[in-house]
């Protein structure tokens, strides 16, 4: 078996093993809870900072927005990009008794775009930005990101490895947006 099949293998078990939990109260509340990662709320969040620091004069706080709100639309961006490359069934689905999917694909419906997570990609973007302007809210950040992931699979919304590749994604989103901003700042 090779490692790709070993780790789809492990995400069914895994999102089987959630399903049962999913529309309890707890799961439902944090669920909703983490839709503040969706992009809409996110976007929204981030151009608050950014509004917040040009009211106060804090050119750190409107610098960090920006920063958040670029690499937020940069993790968008290749999460959409790969999405539309890749049909991977919900965990929902499968756990109301529809097939299982994963093959190169377009589809646009929500059921079909598991792979990869865009709440945990933006959310960790935005951790990344925050925590490399302001390292003492560092673990803060980092914390609700995962937070915000970690709750997709018992919502049965995302299999571990769409959390994993959404994370890869908004690590590498502020990773371009901080090197974008340190070659700006030379020049």
């Amino acid at each position: 078996m090779s490692v790709a099949e070993q780790i789809e293998r492990t995400d069914r078990a895994v999102a089987e093993k959630a399903a049962p939990v999913r529309e309890t109260l707890p799961v439902t509340v944090l669920g909703g809870l983490s839709e503040i990662a969706d992009q809409p709320e996110l976007i929204s969040l981030c151009a608050a900072t950014v509004i917040l620091g040009l009211l106060r004069r804090d050119r750190k706080l409107a610098r960090t927005g920006a920063e958040m709100l670029a690499a937020e639309l940069l993790a968008t961006k290749c999460k959409s990009f790969v999405k539309h490359r890749v049909d991977r069934t919900r965990p929902r689905v499968v756990a109301d008794g529809g097939d299982y999917v994963l093959q190169p694909g377009s589809s646009s419906d929500s059921d079909d775009c598991s792979f990869p997570s865009g709440h945990t990609a933006g959310a960790v973007a935005v951790a990344r930005a925050i925590a490399r302007e302001y390292p003492e809210h560092g673990v803060a950040a980092y914390a609700s990101a995962a937070a915000v992931a970690l709750i997709q699979i018992p919502r049965c919304q995302h299999y571990p490895s769409d959390l994993a590749a959404g994370a890869l994604i908004g690590l590498g989103a502020d990773a371009a947006v901080a090197l974008l901003g340190s070659a700006l700042s030379r020049h």
